[in-house]
């Protein structure tokens, strides 16, 4: 073993005994923490929220296609690990009877859903329950509305097609029968062995076929891969939980995006913690250092001292960060148990490589300037103590150290915007902040002259630790900021998921009200004590033409933006007529038509306001010229305004909303909501009982769902604050007593030169409040940038000031920082001088 191992072996177990590595030891140690329990979790949390989410596609990916899937492709899966299940999709008539009804047919084989449950009742519109059971030959299952329409009873047999069927349950709801009111059609589940006696698939038939897909995330990549060139863009459509669009989906993937942020934050705690450690190991070795000079040791020598040293004290925190990461995610997923549904089961690799490359880099790369401070040190400060490093230049610190957080945050985030948006706010903050320094050394210099009080002393104390005082300052400052955007997008993210879902969220839907029965509708929901929404007329009609060119009707959102000829919607849209613009609707461009004097434009055209996305997709644009088919008539518009609508709340929205004059002579139908408790469910039969002609849309059970989802999201992401806030207060007591050493230098001169034990604690206590003060003040301009770009760009939210914490964070910032730094400088005051004075021999 050689000579310099020994050495830096023996000064490793020296100062460990002395509590001299306990600094930058607990920094390593906090930051690798921090970064495996937060990421770890996150990881879990993911992972469960997805396994959730993929209930409501009823696996992890689907295959939908216009013909019979391959069977060889199924058979490849299975041979991957990989889950297969199947359905059919078609529209049919079903027969009771005189009475008959169109109805979603979905022929399911035995081991559908893959993922999800069935869920069935006892009566028409009674308690549901899940079920582990398919239909079985000769038996259907239908929706409680078809019981209504056609007359039926449970045991009673259907006609669909040229096969008869017995009802054998109330068919509550499936895992992937989707969010939308406008599928109105009552679902029939069979048997897809029965698919053949109903006669009703042949050539030209309009189905749809699903292939169903749930494995391990590596072998379904490994199958995708295999299938991906096998398929037809023209027939075939993949979808993952990832291209979940619902409600639901987008939910879940802004939590995600908050998890990843929270971690990313995290990862920048870890450096700025590991910095001020660094920076302070360093100052303390200063001497040492010139003693092994003034004896005779080389700069090889002390170089490989300390180098083995921090790899030392490197390895050590990252093993003691790694179990108590570990134990501090298990006692999260415990606590957490009853309300989010997180596995101890499943572990995730990818967070410990990340925890463990943090500290190492960080350890390292932030130390390099400090340990070349070090290593430049000249022998004569041990006569002389003011002497300290000969090396000025930080352009080797700021390379290396935010060369270091920008590499952390883009390997682990694989995200470049985030990582940017971060990185740039906190370079921005820096800059700030060191203006901000010059600023208060500048005030320092004007107020720390005259009559000496504490608050004299501590502008004074300020003025001449300059170059300490911003380190610090920018420390507290970027920690103060990332808290602020932790905290803020979390309230932000939860009060507009919760606002989505409001209590009394109407949970069902009412379609086909003719104008004749509107009114008795009305007037039997108000005397039954039951709340209707408002009424919106429908009528079903083509988009044909924009500027009198013909648009491909063939192509939809899903199809390939390479088609021939200008894009249409596919299929008939939904249109609707008012004067009055809908709740979560905001004109983004041009003006409402229900503010427009005139009805029609100079050329004749009716007004029509156009969905923001549609209107791009659509490459649509104000003054546009748009043409609508409707039955037999042709209706002209122009586009007068663009909406940005808020697809996420449980509430019918339109593509196209046109002006009530273009629709005059069209005899609509309507649709409208309203909300009924749980326990108020069985009155549904009789409420409805007098208008045999309306259909009824149940989505109580979807809102049920979403609202579960979005609750453990919520905790979970509570909790992931809660680490966050952590990992900030611990990094701010790091910061604090990195500056003890020329604190306990200050107190003994004030204390020899007969100032009095007040006066220094108040100076103290005041300068910690004056930078605290700055700090959050910086700390809440930078979050408002932060907030910005990561709500516009990364999130799709709607950004606002947040001027409260402008207040707020100043305040905070000067009390926590005045406490950290009173109770971490309170022993050095309580020390007599003699006490004092001994401890810096």
């Amino acid at each position: 073993m050689s000579t310099s191992f020994n050495l830096a072996w023996r000064l490793f177990r020296h100062e460990a005994r002395r509590g001299e590595l306990t600094i930058i030891l607990l920094a390593i140690v906090l930051s690798v923490g921090a970064v495996l329990s937060l990421s770890l979790f996150s990881e879990r949390l993911q992972g469960a929220l997805k396994s959730r989410s993929a209930a409501f596609i009823a696996a992890d990916a689907q295959l939908r296609s216009d013909e019979p899937i391959d069977t060889s492709w199924l058979q490849k899966a299975q041979d991957n690990g990989v889950a297969t299940a199947q359905q059919v999709e078609t529209r049919s008539m079903v027969f009771k009877g005189d009475s008959m009804s169109l109805v979603d047919l979905r022929a399911v084989n035995q081991n559908y859903p893959l993922k999800g449950t069935v869920t069935v009742a006892e009566q028409p519109f009674g308690e549901k329950q899940d079920i582990d059971i398919l239909p079985s030959p000769g038996e259907v299952w239908v929706q409680s509305r078809l019981f209504q329409t056609l007359g039926v009873n449970v045991g009673d047999e259907i006609e669909i097609g040229d096969g008869t069927f017995m009802v054998g349950r109330v068919l509550v709801d499936i895992p992937d029968a989707g969010f939308s009111i406008f599928n109105t059609d009552p679902i029939v589940l069979m048997n897809l062995d029965d698919l053949d006696k109903t006669a009703i698939i042949g050539p030209g038939s309009r189905a749809r076929y699903v292939g169903y897909f749930a494995g391990e995330p590596d072998e379904l990549e490994s199958f995708s891969d295999w299938l991906f060139p096998n398929l037809n863009d023209d027939l075939h459509y993949w979808r993952t939980v990832a291209d979940d669009e619902s409600a639901i989906g987008r939910s879940v993937a802004s939590a995600e995006r908050y998890f990843l942020l929270a971690s990313l934050l995290a990862i920048v705690l870890a450096a700025v913690s590991i910095a001020v450690a660094a920076q302070r190991y360093a100052q303390r070795h200063f001497d040492p250092v010139a003693i092994m000079k003034t004896l005779g040791a080389t700069s090889k020598v002390i170089r490989k001292i300390y180098l083995i040293q921090i790899l030392l004290i490197t390895a050590l925190g990252i093993l003691i960060g790694l179990i108590l990461g570990f134990i501090g995610q298990q006692v999260v997923v415990v606590l957490v148990a009853d309300q989010v549904d997180v596995s101890l089961d499943v572990w995730h690799w990818r967070p410990v490589i990340i925890a463990v490359a943090t500290g190492a880099t960080c350890a390292l790369l932030f130390s390099l300037y400090p340990l070349l401070q070090l290593f430049s040190v000249p022998p004569l400060r041990v006569l002389r103590k003011d002497i300290s490093a000969n090396l000025r230049s930080r352009s080797i610190q700021f390379v290396a150290s935010g060369g270091a957080i920008f590499a952390l945050m883009w390997m682990y985030s694989r995200d470049l915007q985030i990582s940017a948006i971060l990185f740039l706010s906190g370079a921005a903050l820096v800059a700030g902040l060191l203006a901000a320094t010059y600023g208060l050394i500048a005030v320092g210099r004007r107020l720390g002259s005259g009559r000496m009080g504490p608050w004299q002393l501590a502008w004074a104390r300020i003025k001449r630790r300059a170059m300490d005082n911003s380190v610090q300052l920018i420390s507290f400052s970027v920690t103060i900021m990332l808290l602020l955007v932790v905290l803020v997008m979390r309230n932000d993210m939860v009060s507009q998921w919760r606002s989505q879902l409001p209590e009394g969220t109407p949970n069902y839907f009412l379609i086909n009200i003719t104008s004749d029965i509107q009114p008795e509708l009305d007037r039997h929901f108000s005397q039954n004590d039951v709340q209707i929404e408002e009424f919106y007329p429908v009528i079903r009609g083509r988009f044909v033409a924009v500027n009198d060119e013909g648009v491909n009707t063939e192509v939809s959102k899903e199809d390939e933006p390479n088609r021939e000829g200008r894009r249409g919607l596919g299929r008939e849209a939904n249109l609707t007529w008012s004067n009055v613009l809908q709740k979560e609707n905001k004109v983004v461009e041009g003006a409402w038509h229900g503010e427009i004097a005139e009805a029609t434009s100079v050329d004749g055209l009716y007004p029509v306001s156009v969905e923001q996305e549609v209107a791009m997709r659509l490459d649509i644009k104000m003054g546009d010229k748009l043409t609508f088919n409707v039955g037999s008539e042709i209706v002209e518009t122009q586009v007068t305004s663009i909406r940005e609508v808020n697809w996420q709340t449980m509430q019918p929205n339109f593509f196209f909303v046109i002006h009530p004059d273009a629709m005059a002579s069209f005899r609509p139908t309507y649709i409208t909501s309203f909300f009924l408790p749980t326990e108020r469910k069985p009155e549904l039969t009789d409420l409805l009982k007098p208008f045999g002609s309306i259909t009824m849309f149940d989505v109580d059970a979807r809102i049920n769902q979403l609202r579960e989802i979005v609750d453990q999201v919520s905790v979970a992401v509570e909790f992931i604050l809660v680490l966050v806030l952590m990992a900030g207060s611990l990094v701010l007591i790091a910061q604090v007593q990195a500056s003890m050493d020329e604190r306990r230098q200050e107190i003994a001169i004030l204390r020899t030169l007969g100032a009095k034990g007040g006066l220094i604690r108040k100076s103290v206590i005041f300068e910690f409040v004056i930078i605290g003060t700055v700090a959050g003040f910086m700390a809440a301009l930078a979050n408002e940038l932060s907030l910005f770009l990561l709500q516009t760009n990364v999130f799709q939210m709607e950004a606002s000031l947040h001027l409260e914490y402008w207040a707020v964070a100043p305040t905070v910032g000067a009390v926590v920082v005045g406490v950290l730094g009173a109770f971490g400088c309170w022993r050095l005051l309580t020390l007599n001088t003699y006490q004092m004075l001994r401890k810096m021999v």
